[in-house]
């Protein structure tokens, strides 16, 4: 069999012949000549049909987007229709035989710069919007960005480790999506909200540095910068302070810019650090856009913000004056400052107590937040107990928790980042729908699947999930 001929590189063939496999982007009737421009994954290059060839018959029957084999000549362009700002701008395939390996229906809008056309239409048409230049490199620069995170922390003596997306049920923040188990009838597993309680029994696990690129899934309302299911880039450290995870990645987001985007300029390195009440008496956010010149996309403000509340108060008019009405600010896996710990293990001073929480933001977002963990089991029930959790319901939510803490579990902490988001940035995106190969709209939904969709009353019977709902369900 022979090895295929990849278009970015025919100029090692120059004054051959070669046999290309491609798709026709655009072609242009001159009557007696007819120009192609072809691409594969590595470029595109222009193919001309001469007068008298053999070819002009076939090539008469060919329209854009056809698929096509093409046996033709590398040749040198005339010097006045070479084109250097373009690849392959000064060669050309001379085309002796052109096969069609498929047709093309006519597209519903046209894959040049998609980013005017209607975000539904390019959403249901994910499979064409994704073959434009722009979301081509999109995609391309999120595997580059992916590769070189795994690469550093490799170098580190990080392990990647996958971790289910079937889980428990467990109250931590957003709503989760559920799904109905067939063998245990009445019982759901949940989508993991992010990786949390997996990588903290890893490190009990004695694995001491952790990284994944993991899937997320939130039953939350979308917008801009969110989806129902995204992408964290997740670690998790053992024998770390605050100041060891932060520094870890700072030093690789420089790295990975220096590297993947020298055209950036990082505002201020190292990074500037302010604490939350600081930050939130300035600029009345927590995620404050740091730019001294807001007009520069390639500008990246990055800004550490540290010593969060620990807890807040949970949002309910009735019970303001409840010392149990608490909730957690970030997570409920987060320790508190040394300094802070007698307080909070005796239940004083809720208000006052600060954690080893932090966030890492770029340009208005927050774009990686973490913490120093509860590595002990005293310590993490009594946050479910300053919650207002009782010991029944402590048990029953985390107690796979408490437990595996009490085996030894070093002090350890992490981060993650709104993988998304960061590229987001980076590409010079409004939306990280941009950044996602197949994204779904901004009400949640897979126009392109057509989902979320009924199920049959098959599916529901066996699953025993009876459906008050005024759809017709099959």
């Amino acid at each position: 069999m022979k090895k295929r001929i990849y278009i970015a590189d025919l100029r090692k063939y120059l004054g051959g012949e070669v046999e290309i496999y491609a798709r026709v982007n655009t072609r242009r009737d001159q009557g007696k000549m007819v120009f192609f421009d072809f691409a594969d994954s590595t470029g595109p290059v222009q193919g001309i049909v001469l007068p008298q060839s053999a070819a002009m018959k076939d090539a008469k029957k060919i329209r854009e987007n056809f698929l096509v084999l093409v046996k033709g000549n590398v040749n040198e362009r005339p010097e006045n229709n070479k084109n250097l700002n373009v690849p392959n701008g000064d060669i050309e395939l001379e085309i002796a035989e052109i096969c069609i390996l498929n047709t093309s229906e006519t597209t519903p809008f046209p894959l040049g710069d998609t980013s005017d056309i209607n975000e539904s239409a390019r959403l249901k048409y994910r499979y064409l919007d994704l073959r434009s230049e722009r979301m081509k490199k999109n995609v391309k620069n999120r595997f580059r960005v992916q590769q070189f995170i795994r690469n550093y922390l490799a170098n580190e003596d990080f392990i990647e480790i996958e971790t289910p997306l079937l889980s428990a049920p467990t109250p931590e923040g957003a709503r989760s999506f559920v799904v109905p188990s067939r063998l245990d009838a009445g019982k759901f597993y949940a989508l993991p909200q992010s990786p949390q309680q997996y990588k903290q029994l890893l490190m009990v696990a004695d694995f001491e540095k952790y990284f994944q690129f993991a899937r997320c899934l939130r039953d939350e309302d979308s917008r801009g910068d969110r989806q129902p299911e995204f992408t964290q880039m997740d670690l998790e450290m053992a024998f770390v302070s605050e100041e060891d995870v932060m520094r870890l990645n700072e030093e690789l987001l420089i790295a990975l810019v220096e590297e993947l985007y020298p055209e950036k300029k990082i505002q201020e390195i190292p990074f500037p650090k302010m604490t939350y009440h600081d930050v939130m008496e300035r600029y009345g956010t927590d995620r404050p856009d740091v730019r001294k010149d807001k007009s520069d996309d390639d500008l990246l403000a990055f800004l550490w913000v540290t010593d969060f509340p620990m807890f807040e108060r949970v949002a309910d008019d009735n019970n303001v004056d409840d010392a149990k009405d608490w909730t957690f600010t970030h997570n409920p896996f987060s320790k508190p400052k040394d300094a802070h710990v007698a307080d909070f293990m005796s239940g004083k001073n809720i208000e006052n107590i600060l954690s080893t929480q932090y966030d890492i933001v770029l340009n208005g977002f927050e774009i990686g937040g973490g913490s120093i963990r509860n590595h002990k089991p005293d310590m993490l029930r009594k946050t479910f107990e300053i919650m207002g959790y009782d010991q029944k319901r402590i048990e029953e939510n985390f107690g796979h928790m408490l437990e595996a803490l009490s085996f030894g579990a070093p002090p350890h902490g992490g981060i993650a980042w709104g993988f998304d988001r960061l590229l987001m940035i980076l590409e010079k995106e409004k939306s990280i729908r941009e950044v996602i190969p197949f994204a779904k709209t901004g009400e949640g939904k897979d126009v392109m699947l057509n989902a979320p969709d009924v199920i049959t009353e098959k599916q529901r019977a066996e699953l025993m999930i009876t459906v008050s709902n005024p759809i017709t369900q099959p």
